[in-house]
């Protein structure tokens, strides 16, 4: 018991003397506890990123900004002759309902800005250069094409399908242009749809590609593909009673009214 005691009184007069050396050797014993009890341990200086990082999906480690994990299938349609089989006696009906009077030319065209709305200017598609047309619709169409465009990206985003833009290759034509056509192509129609700024034309065999200049390369995407894509939204859109739409063969186009 002497000897006990004296130790103790030993210590407790080192530890007087020196506090330094107890909080020293407290501080090693609790950094050997906080590796030995964990086995995630990292070490110093290095940052410790969450599972959950913002910068990542819950479900994966894929940015938010690339295409979904599970893409949506491409179904097309079943026959594009049965799904848009609206003749242009039948468009005509509704191209005199919703259209305006027939232009003569294209200053009458600029002369007619309270009815009509310029539609040469569109992240959601691209107007091919017109020679026997021009780019014009009345706002009641304009909204119809502005609205395909957009589904039809929104369509390839849950599909994971690179985006492209639709194509317009033929828009409103003045009466001189009707007239000039016809000299060139016999089969052209004098009482055309087109005359009344309600209706337009969206190729099915070309595409505008979508891409960032300074990104990396992208990955080709067939034409049919995109055509298969786009029948799905024309497909939705002619059942929802929005327009009319004809599947040309000869022209390579869906040439379509609005309702």
């Amino acid at each position: 018991m002497i000897g006990f005691t004296a130790v103790v009184l030993l210590l407790a007069i080192v530890r007087l003397a020196f506090p330094q050396v107890a909080e020293a050797r407290g501080e090693k014993l609790e950094a050997r506890e906080m590796t030995e009890g964990s086995d995630n341990a990292t070490p110093e200086g290095e940052e410790v990123i969450s599972h959950h990082s913002p910068l990542t999906s819950h479900h994966s480690e894929t940015p938010l900004t690339s295409h979904p994990s599970k893409p949506h299938k491409i179904r097309s349609v079943a026959n594009y002759n049965e799904a848009f089989p609206d003749t242009n006696a039948v468009q005509l009906v509704a191209a005199r309902h919703w259209g305006v009077s027939p232009v003569k030319n294209r200053k009458d065209a600029e002369m007619r800005k309270r009815e009509l709305v310029y539609i040469d200017a569109s992240p959601y598609y691209h107007v091919d250069p017109l020679y026997s047309s021009i780019p014009y619709l009345v706002p009641h169409a304009a909204i119809l094409l502005q609205d395909i465009g957009q589904a039809f990206y929104d369509s390839l985003y849950v599909k994971g399908v690179p985006f492209h833009q639709l194509i317009v290759t033929s828009v409103l034509r003045s009466q001189e242009d009707v007239v000039k056509l016809r000299r060139r192509n016999g089969n052209a129609t004098e009482n055309s749809c087109h005359l009344y700024g309600t209706t337009f034309d969206i190729c099915y065999n070309r595409y505008k590609t979508v891409e960032d200049p300074d990104g990396p390369p992208r990955r080709q995407v067939r034409n049919d593909t995109l055509k298969w894509v786009l029948s799905e939204v024309l497909r939705d859109m002619r059942e929802q009673g929005r327009c009319y739409i004809k599947y040309e063969v000869k022209q390579g186009c869906f040439h379509m009214t609005v309702r």
